[in-house]
């Protein structure tokens, strides 16, 4: 049998389009001194990634295809190659792992050796010439090839990696079109890694990307290889599934179809998607995605990278979720009738009723409660009308004072973490409540023994810490110098402190805030950072979505707003309160609603939101929302016409230059961290007088279950899988 014709012919009928391109011989700019500089910032193929170079670093000289190139000392052959815009094949080799150099593909020639070499795992060297299209490369590169086919699987068309496959495409780019091998293919058996990944073991080329990601980056040492030579697999050791939180980028990372998505298995292929760049908000950090939807269905969600947030990673929640947006959803307006049961209404009918009822209460018997998915310009919207009708009653997803924007947001930034010397965590799961940053404090740990302390509950957060209590009285004990880690930050340069949602609203929450400020100012650091697992928390914030000095308590209000709200006990209300939610999935707040207004979700709006770190970046619209449902600061704008209460505003456009009166740095959007000022960093850590003193209450976490912690998320039936695998993961 001809595999890897047939290989090559399956290539071409299910490959739409290479994802990578042959190889452009860009040649890098040259210098004064008649050498090719190498400019950091020149376009990679599919590849390596070199660090800016460091100050007073060694730079030599070496030649790739007769081209002269300086480069910095102990990079290696793949990176010099690659920065010149020159494609070398790789499966093994990922600029995020480790380097392995196991898969041969990237193998290159250099002057005087009598064979080629692996140019992930060669270092470059003073004087050295490199050749990439040599017949001996092209031979060894054939010869990789046909190893690596021999005992693949000929099943390009029902493989769901078919169309986006490196194999496919390194076969039609760098293989031999006949093949030798005659001989029985080897099977071996799929393993099961629970309800996220799919395994088809057969196809495994042991490029090892899955478990070394597993052990560097998610922290989890499950996957692993056993026997050798042929007789060699990859999998866990004991058969168990593999519990991580971001155990779904290993489909990502492999270059074949031995690990694809389990909930997406056999349902469309890679040409019928259609992509649109956006940002996930089930996550606080907001990460950089591409969402793929075909016939206006969102069918799976991806990561793109963005070295200031996630770089390529996206957690499972962020990627497996998105089954949740097709079910529950909400869209015709529901009125509940005499009989306590809601029933179908138009719009004009339920946004008439409702008005009625804003016009016939006053300002201080209404109030507006927002969920942790609202974007800022339904905020704003709401907001203006709920302050026009004389109601200041606006409550936050999370009830913190926006007095001061340092004093709410991640002040050190997700990247900016990498940059600090000591790092304690006060009242958090940053595993849970942000992943991404967690994934960057391993890095720390794991790179520089980045030392890390933490007062709260005991947890695995996949790196070592040292516990220094369950209760604020560990934050005392670091104000006495015979304290061991606050000695560690005293001596530290750049220390850092983050503190989660949970310590900072309970009861206490002042006196909390005001010991972790006074350890700040007694280590050196420049305030405190906080760290919020909701989406919508700090636009509420930096708009002044709080509630005002004469706002009402829900228990004295006679309508209550929810706004994508689904976690207001009903006895918080009076019995006769009216209650009118607003939002895109029917939960817990649709259930006790009198009203019910369906909203659109975020890959159904081009809508506003601000990451924990105060960056503020914008969703894109991938579908339209299902049946009626509208875009939810439509809904406001319309509502406030009916109540003659017009907004100055109709359009995006408007409402977004109000958003940026409120706060400016809203207009711009652009993806860049939005940082205080040292000076209110200042104030933030030093300024705040005492507030009393702290129970002896444990310190809990923001999150009861990472997997359904939202209403798109509590309706995906992948996530109800995951919590019956993994548990809440809390």
């Amino acid at each position: 049998m001809k595999g890897a014709r047939i290989l090559k012919r399956a290539s071409r009928r299910l490959s739409s389009s290479l994802t990578v391109d042959k190889a452009t011989r860009a040649v890098a700019p040259i210098g004064a001194d008649g050498l090719a500089v190498l400019p950091h910032s020149l376009p990679v193929l599919n590849g390596a990634k070199l660090p800016a170079v460091r100050e007073g670093a060694q730079m030599i000289e070496v030649t790739v295809d007769g081209h002269a190139i300086q480069i910095e000392s102990g990079s290696s052959i793949l990176q010099a190659i690659e920065s010149v815009g020159i494609n070398v094949p790789r499966f093994c080799f990922h600029e995020r792992l480790s380097v392995a150099g196991n898969c041969r593909m990237c193998l290159v020639e250099i002057e005087k050796s009598p064979k080629p070499v692996a140019s992930c795992a060669m270092p470059t060297m003073p004087g050295m010439k490199i050749f990439t299209n040599s017949p001996m490369v092209k031979k060894a590169r054939e010869g990789v090839m046909e190893f690596l086919l021999a005992n693949h699987p000929l099943d390009c068309p029902i493989c769901d990696q078919g169309g986006e496959c490196d194999l496919q495409d390194q076969a039609m780019l760098f293989g031999s079109d006949r093949s030798r091998y005659y001989e029985v293919k080897r099977a071996v058996e799929d393993k099961n890694l629970g309800p996220l990944v799919k395994t088809v073991m057969t196809r495994c080329i042991h490029c090892t990307r899955c478990v070394r990601f597993s052990q560097e980056v998610a922290g989890v040492n499950m996957l692993g290889t056993v026997g050798r030579g042929n007789a060699m697999e990859i999998g866990t050791y004991v058969g168990m599934a593999l519990n991580s939180e971001m155990s779904g980028n290993v489909v990502d990372l492999c270059p074949v179809g031995a690990l694809t998505s389990k909930p997406n298995a056999f349902t469309a292929r890679a040409w019928e998607y259609r992509s649109t760049s956006s940002i996930d908000v089930l996550d606080g950090c907001c990460p950089s995605i591409k969402v793929d939807n075909r016939g206006g269905e969102v069918m799976r969600v991806q990561p793109r990278t963005n070295e200031d947030v996630n770089e390529e990673w996206i957690s499972d929640k962020t990627r497996y979720a998105v089954d949740g947006l097709k079910r529950q959803r909400l869209d015709v307006p529901l009125l509940r009738g005499a009989d306590g049961l809601l029933a179908p209404v138009d719009w004009k009918t339920a946004l008439q009723i409702l008005a009625d009822k804003l016009r016939a209460l006053r300002g201080d018997q209404i109030g507006a409660f927002a969920g942790p998915l609202v974007e800022v310009e339904a905020l704003v919207a709401l907001k203006d009308l709920f302050n026009s009708l004389g109601s200041t009653a606006t409550f936050p997803p999370t009830a913190l004072s926006a007095d001061l924007r340092a004093s709410y947001t991640l002040n050190s930034t997700i990247a900016g973490i990498e940059l600090c010397d000591a790092l304690l965590l006060v009242g958090t799961n940053p595993r849970t409540e942000a992943p991404l940053l967690n994934t960057r404090i391993r890095k720390m740990v794991r790179h520089y023994d980045l030392p890390v302390g933490l007062v709260g509950s005991a947890v695995d957060l996949t790196y070592e810490y040292s516990h220094l209590g369950t209760t604020a009285a560990a934050l005392s004990s670091l104000l006495t110098p015979s304290s061991p880690f606050a000695s560690v930050l005293s001596a530290a340069k750049n220390p850092a402190i983050v503190v989660g949602t949970a310590a900072l609203l309970r009861e206490d929450g002042g006196a909390i805030a005001s010991l972790v400020r006074q350890v700040a100012k007694a280590s050196g650091a420049k305030g405190f950072s906080v760290l919020h697992a909701a989406a919508a928390a700090v636009g509420a914030l930096d708009v002044g979505f709080v509630p005002g000095p004469s706002a009402a308590a829900p228990s004295r209000l006679k309508l209550a707003y929810l706004l994508g709200h689904d976690d207001l006990p009903a006895a918080s209300l009076p019995e006769d309160a009216f209650v009118v939610y607003q939002g895109h999935h029917g939960g817990a707040g649709a259930q006790m609603a009198d009203l019910v207004l369906p909203g659109a979700a975020y890959t159904e709006k081009s809508a506003t939101y601000v990451n924990t770190e105060g960056r503020v970046q914008r969703t894109a619209k991938a579908v339209d929302p299902p049946g009626a449902a509208r875009e939810d600061w439509k809904i406001v704008v319309g509502l406030a016409l009916l109540a003659g209460k017009p907004l100055p505003y109709e359009s995006l456009g408007a409402l977004r230059e109000r958003m940026a009166s409120l706060a400016p740095f809203l207009a711009a959007a652009d993806g860049e961290a939005v940082a205080p000022s040292s000076a209110e960093i200042a104030a933030a850590a030093l300024g705040a007088p005492s507030a009393g003193q702290p129970s002896d209450a444990p310190l809990g976490v923001a999150l009861s279950n990472f997997y359904m912690s939202d209403p798109v998320s509590k309706a995906s039936p992948t996530m109800a899988k995951c919590v019956q695998a993994f548990g809440t993961r809390a």
